[in-house]
């Protein structure tokens, strides 16, 4: 069951490198497997043969999520872009309580955590919004790609980093999302999308896991608030529409048009969403419980 769970988990972390506004390392902090990944990346050689063996179902749930989710997330988004929207930013919010406890857990909440969290809210808005704004294209081939990955793998390290926002600007979203469905066939799609993007993702990740781990050790408190400025940048960008003239590219919200029947599902996406989420912390919650009851330690060092 722990096996099944864990290819579960993979699944879920998939969606932050498809669905607009999300982030692989919220996901995984949220799944409580952020600070894991980090200690495995950035001690390989010390942490192989135990977490190894940890991530193959989470390997296998992710690529299992990318193939069998990109096609029906796509549609949905593309047909009910503002309920599929709201209803992942109710999960979200719903799992920043968790957050919220995880950020505390070594230090009590200071003055100084607050500073971090309101400053690490209005520098990602305004660097999300700065960025979402300007316009910009990346040719769709191997380096492009490269590219692409070098962003999942900073996605997953830097919790709140929207993969497919930042995709979306460069004109790369929705070749990745034919990759990942093998519109282009099992071959095509390997060698042209799955290859580079898994190898942008394998550099960029330990270049960086040693600097995010420092920071984990030496400011545990003041880092957790930081993530919790993003994802509520994030969040937030979700559901706010472009300032400027659209293109055929753009993917970010839209509300004209949208009826009243589709603003009242995205009402009920978003509660139901809010629920899955408050649900998830929790259960991640008796996780950590359980874990200590049994004298194994949950933060990664184990």
């Amino acid at each position: 069951m722990d096996w099944f769970i864990r290819v579960v988990k993979g699944a879920i972390m998939a969606l932050g490198f498809i669905l607009p506004g999300l982030s692989g390392g919220v996901l995984a902090a949220i799944l409580g497997l952020y600070e894991r990944i980090i200690r495995f990346l950035a001690h390989l050689r010390e942490r192989f043969r135990v977490d190894f063996p940890f991530f193959i179902p989470i390997g296998i749930g992710g690529v299992l999520g990318l193939v069998l989710l990109s096609r029906p997330l796509g549609w949905a988004y593309e047909n009910f872009q503002v309920a599929v929207l709201w209803g992942f930013a109710g999960v979200i919010v719903g799992t920043i309580p968790a957050l919220w406890r995880t950020a505390a857990e070594q230090t009590a909440r200071s003055g100084s955590d607050w500073a971090w969290l309101l400053g690490s809210l209005i520098v990602s808005l305004g660097g999300f919004f700065a960025l979402r704004e300007a316009s910009g294209n990346v040719p769709a081939n191997f380096v492009g790609f490269l590219l692409a990955g070098a962003i999942i793998g900073l996605s997953v390290l830097i919790p709140g980093l929207s993969t497919s926002n930042l995709l979306i600007i460069l004109g790369l979203y929705h070749p990745m999302l034919d990759g990942f469905a093998l519109n282009d066939g099992v071959t095509q799609s390997v060698v042209h999308v799955f290859l580079p993007i898994a190898l942008g993702a394998v550099i960029i990740l330990p270049l960086f896991s040693k600097v995010v781990e420092l920071a984990i050790d030496r400011a545990h408190s003041r880092f957790y608030h930081v993530i919790i400025g993003l994802v509520l940048a994030s969040t937030i960008m979700i559901l706010v529409p472009l300032m400027r003239e659209a293109t055929p590219d753009d993917e970010a919200i839209v509300y004209a048009g949208v009826s009243a029947g589709q603003f009242a599902v995205a009402g009920v996406l978003v509660v139901l969403g809010l629920g899955l989420g408050l649900l998830m912390g929790h259960l991640e919650g008796k996780h950590k419980q359980a874990a200590v009851a049994a004298g194994v330690p949950d933060d990664g060092h184990g």
